[in-house]
C-alpha cells in the first residue's frame, strides 16, 4: 500500500493511549490519530469515541521523516455543507428593525444601570441627614 498524504484508507484500532490511538493500516504499517483528529468535538476521554479492534476511515495528514504517520479520523469525514434551516415562525427583520431594537435595549441598560449605581452611592464618608 503506498502511504500518501491526503489519501483516506481503513484501518483497524490496534492501542488507545491517552494522547491517541494508533491505527494498523496493513501488516506493516501503523499510524498515530492524536487525540485532537479523533472527533470534531472537544475529546476529553478517547476511550468514549474508540476501542481497540474498531475499524476505522482515516486521512493522511503526514509523513515524517523517520517514518512516523499522522493520521485524522475527523478530516476523513466528508462534511455536508450545512443549510441554514430557519425557523418558519422566526421573523426577519430588516437592518434597521434590528439597529433600532438594539438602541432601545441598550438604552433600557444603561438607565438600569444609572438608577443602580445611584441607589448605592454615599458608601464610607458620606454626610447623612
Amino acid at each position: 500500500m503506498a502511504i500518501e498524504v491526503g489519501s483516506k484508507v481503513k484501518g483497524k484500532v490496534t492501542g488507545i493511549t491517552n494522547f491517541g490511538a494508533f491505527v494498523e493500516l496493513d501488516e506493516k504499517t501503523t499510524g498515530l490519530v492524536h487525540i485532537s483528529e479523533v472527533a470534531d468535538t472537544y475529546v476529553k476521554d478517547i476511550n468514549e469515541h474508540l476501542t481497540v479492534g474498531d475499524e476505522v476511515t482515516v486521512k493522511i495528514i503526514n509523513v515524517e521523516d523517520d517514518g512516523k504517520i499522522g493520521l485524522s479520523i475527523k478530516k476523513a469525514i466528508e462534511k455536508k455543507p450545512e443549510r441554514q434551516q430557519r425557523n418558519p415562525k422566526e421573523r426577519t427583520e430588516t437592518f434597521e428593525a434590528k439597529m433600532n431594537r438594539f438602541l432601545k435595549d441598550s438604552e433600557d441598560r444603561l438607565a438600569s444601570l444609572k438608577k443602580h449605581t445611584e441607589s448605592r452611592r454615599g458608601g464610607r464618608g458620606a454626610k447623612r441627614g
